[in-house]
């Protein structure tokens, strides 16, 4: 095995994040949400510190409980922690195998009476089809008389558009989280986008009202977790982070602490404003989001020409507006691959390796998810970040 090794994605970072963290940064919280709208064609941005979290809230916001909530089985699981805890009950859709996004004719199939709304999640910055998505909508509401809420999980495909519509532009309210991960950063970090101004005040004053002011000394941790990624992304030290994950736990409490799959639960300050610190090297990953899009899109052209080769691999699409969180690929022999490429250096992803269906708190689901789980047992991603 190569010391040196590749990471199978790395936060888009350098000086300019780095000289925040020295700034006391006041009033960044506002002018995040402000620049965030912009950026992403909304009237206002609420921040939250998750997405999962946003997503709780907007639940609670609007009073929407007891009630049926339609999303993709082949998603993140926080999603569905997220509806569970705000006393609502997912109801899972199965994938298609073209662009691993939620099944509309099967969703169009589920949608009944105790629906309330629709979580769909353009998973690995695949655009689902914005038309097809609203008529569905539009059709249920007139057919069972009540509002459908339609909420686009943009935590994958932050500014992809679907026939020159822009994702988060479409039905009432976008999220977005902000972790390591994801395409842009605020360290950690949720948002929620808006086409509606009373709809975001409501929410606004719901948030205000119920989570809690953060201190200084979360400040700090902040800044201080920022230096650990920064170290731990380093090219000469990235072996070691990866031993660390990969044979030992401890780095558990910094990483799978804030993302258990097989628990329903939210991270212990899942009721925190954003700090500041946070939303200070958010706006300064907004200023470079075009450079990140565009390295992606690139990446992905070398890989679609590079990899088609192997008649073997299944290579996820080039679909146009796609903003690519990953670059998906099934093979039937993960593991053996997963292997091999480490060896070389490479360390590919292996990720959503679940159908929400099947984990234990979910598993009294039932339903036909095949796709699902074909997806969960045959992904790899190739890095698609410097």
């Amino acid at each position: 095995m190569k010391w040196i090794l590749k990471p199978r994605f790395k936060p888009f970072l350098n000086y300019k994040e780095w000289k925040k963290i020295f700034r006391l940064n006041s009033d960044a919280v506002y002018q995040f949400e402000k620049k965030f709208a912009k950026k992403f064609k909304a009237v206002d941005a609420v921040t939250f510190p998750y997405g999962r979290s946003a997503q709780w809230a907007f639940f609670n916001a609007i009073g929407l409980v007891n009630s049926e909530v339609l999303m993709p089985s082949y998603t993140c699981s926080v999603v569905a922690h997220a509806v569970t805890l705000s006393g609502n009950t997912p109801v899972f859709v199965d994938i298609n195998l073209n662009d691993y996004n939620m099944d509309l004719n099967e969703l169009e199939k589920l949608v009944s009476v105790k629906t309330k709304a629709i979580i769909a999640t353009h998973t690995f910055g695949y655009p689902q089809d914005l038309d097809r998505l609203e008529d569905i909508v539009k059709k249920s509401e007139i057919r069972f008389g009540h509002k459908i809420w339609l909420i686009q999980d943009c935590c994958h495909c932050f500014g992809a558009e679907w026939n020159g519509r822009m994702i988060g532009t479409s039905g009432d309210v976008a999220v977005y989280a902000l972790n390591i991960s994801k395409i842009m950063t605020s360290i950690f970090g949720g948002m929620l986008t808006f086409q509606n101004q009373d709809l975001a005040n409501i929410v606004r004053d719901w948030r205000d009202n119920n989570y809690k002011k953060t201190g200084f000394l979360k400040e700090i941790k902040r800044r201080l977790y920022f230096i650990l990624v920064c170290i731990a992304f380093s090219k000469y030290l990235y072996f070691v982070t990866w031993w660390l994950q990969e044979k030992t736990n401890i780095l558990n409490k910094y990483t799978k602490a804030f993302h258990l799959d097989n628990k329903i639960h939210f991270p212990v300050d899942y009721l925190d404003h954003m700090t500041n610190i946070e939303a200070a090297i958010g706006l300064v990953q907004l200023d470079k989001y075009d450079q990140i899009i565009d390295y992606r899109r690139k990446k992905v052209n070398f890989y679609q020409e590079s990899l088609s080769k192997n008649p073997s691999w299944i290579l996820g699409p080039i679909i146009q507006g796609a903003t690519y969180s990953h670059y998906p690929i099934r093979v039937s022999n993960r593991d053996a691959v997963l292997k091999e490429y480490i060896n070389h250096g490479v360390q590919l992803g292996n990720l959503i390796q679940y159908s929400i269906p099947n984990l234990p708190e979910y598993s009294h689901y039932k339903g036909d998810f095949k796709n699902s789980t074909l997806a969960s047992s045959s992904l790899i991603n190739f890095p698609v970040t410097k």
